[in-house]
């Protein structure tokens, strides 16, 4: 149990990551492009990204009997 509790741990760390990540790197090029480099695009798409890897962990800790898709069936 504690080895896919650590599991969880790194996959929400790791795409909590990713899409901060792109959330930025997408606000960097909407501040660029349309909105004369100002710097609300930045930390808009960064906590869009921080919002839904925080969303997806609340899933994935929430839901205890889901493992990567398939149904773990009680003993």
């Amino acid at each position: 149990m504690a080895d896919q509790h650590g599991r969880k741990w790194d996959r929400c760390v790791a795409d909590t990551a990713i899409k901060t990540a792109t959330g930025l790197g997408v606000g960097l090029v909407f501040s660029l492009l349309f909105f004369k480099r100002r710097t609300w695009p930045l930390f808009f798409g960064s906590g869009l990204g921080l919002g839904m890897g925080y969303a997806n962990c609340q899933h994935d800790f929430r839901s205890p009997y889901l493992v990567h898709g398939r149904i773990v069936k009680e003993q």
